[in-house]
């Protein structure tokens, strides 16, 4: 039986997110120190010295086992006479499943005199992907990081459990909430004809949170299968966001590619910087192109126990969140998310109560509404 590890209250749940997101950042590091490397990826050639040498750290992850045959998602994609929306759908639920997931994103281009390109990142996770909702035009699918680690001494601790991204997906959208820089989001409202056969895809933040929303297709031809959005805005990620203050949005386009044992998430951004009037620089718009790359690899035969007891302690809390949100997109056709207010940020207090249910206690309605509403009053304008 894995160890629960157990928490409580305030410190304990930033201690808890901590060690999450540590793990989270590191590189993984399965070969000696001193041992000849086996891998490369395209760079800075001529960078001194290690300028260039990936950001994290070293930290090692339990042992894994890949899937090595197609998933049955996979086959089922690739089953002759389906209809275009049934490909979609299938394609969609295909990013469902266990994964060991890699992040690696680089800068290629810059366009700033001088231009330095910063190091490179590079992380990886263990997380399953559930799918929450299905009604045949609407998928919603979360993310949910389960973590064990070895520490210095070689002994494996865990499992850490963390609520991570989400995505929506709907096809013929009509009804967007966009990020337009600073910290507004602002509803963008498309033709029949501009949707027509597309999904959008709405990603979401720890927190439910919005990050961005883009229209895109679904492309099949025979194996492949990928879908591609439309140029889109998006706040900096928290690997960028807790190391640089030089640009304001990431602009980028989005693409989702299915694999017989997995998915690849492909990103080509642009990195723009704003004026005080909230519009792009008329010197310097751009600082640079980055190219990012999220590999999500089946795995076979890892536990996920802890992810599937903390879903089902605390799914119906998140569902009430949800549904705030959910209010918030109906009532207002612009509004600004302040992530962090007098130096606690938003997702403190609703994972405190998502711990204390996880950890055994009852959920409460009433309780959980108050936790969201004086959440929300605090960062939402």
């Amino acid at each position: 039986m894995q160890r629960r590890i157990e928490v409580d209250g305030r410190a304990s749940t930033r201690m808890r997110f901590a060690l999450v997101v540590i793990a989270a950042i590191a590189v993984v590091s399965t070969v000696p120190a001193s041992a000849e490397p086996h891998q490369f990826t395209f760079g800075w050639q001529f960078a001194p010295d290690d300028a260039m040498r990936p950001r994290g750290g070293t930290t090692k992850g339990s042992p894994i086992t890949l899937a090595k045959e197609p998933s049955a998602a996979w086959r089922a994609l690739q089953e002759p006479g389906l209809t275009k929306l049934e490909r979609d759908r299938r394609a969609i639920l295909a990013m469902a499943g266990g994964y060991r997931t890699s992040f690696d994103f680089l800068e290629t281009v810059g366009f700033k005199p001088g231009f330095t390109p910063s190091r490179p990142y590079q992380s990886w996770t263990t997380e399953y992907v559930y799918v929450v909702e299905d009604s045949g035009t609407f998928i919603r699918l979360q993310h949910l990081m389960v973590m064990f680690v070895t520490d210095k001494a070689g002994k494996l601790q865990g499992p850490f459990v963390q609520k991570h991204w989400r995505q929506d997906w709907r096809y013929e959208d009509t009804d967007l909430h966009v990020f337009t820089g600073g910290n507004r989001w602002e509803r963008r409202t498309r033709s029949a004809d501009e949707v027509r056969g597309r999904w959008s895809q709405a990603v979401f933040q720890v927190d439910d949170s919005p990050r961005y929303e883009a229209i895109g297709e679904w492309q099949h031809e025979g194996s492949y299968s990928a879908w591609t959005s439309e140029h889109t805005w998006r706040p900096l990620p928290r690997r960028e966001a807790s190391t640089r203050s030089d640009y304001q949005v990431l602009e980028g386009i989005n693409r989702h590619t299915i694999t017989p044992t997995g998915w690849v998430q492909e990103e080509e951004n642009l990195k723009l910087v704003l004026g005080a009037d909230g519009k792009p620089d008329a010197t310097t718009p751009y600082l640079a192109r980055e190219l990012g790359v999220a590999r999500y690899e089946h795995i076979v035969d890892f536990n996920f126990a802890a992810g599937d007891h903390y879903w089902e302690r605390s799914g119906e809390f998140w569902r009430d969140v949800r549904a705030a949100w959910g209010r918030i997109y109906a009532e207002r056709d612009s509004f600004e998310y302040l992530e962090t207010v007098d130096g606690e940020e938003m997702f403190v207090p609703l994972f405190e109560y998502a711990d204390k249910l996880d950890n055994g206690d009852a959920y409460d309605a009433a309780v959980a509404a108050a936790v969201i509403n004086r959440t929300f009053a605090k960062h939402l304008r």
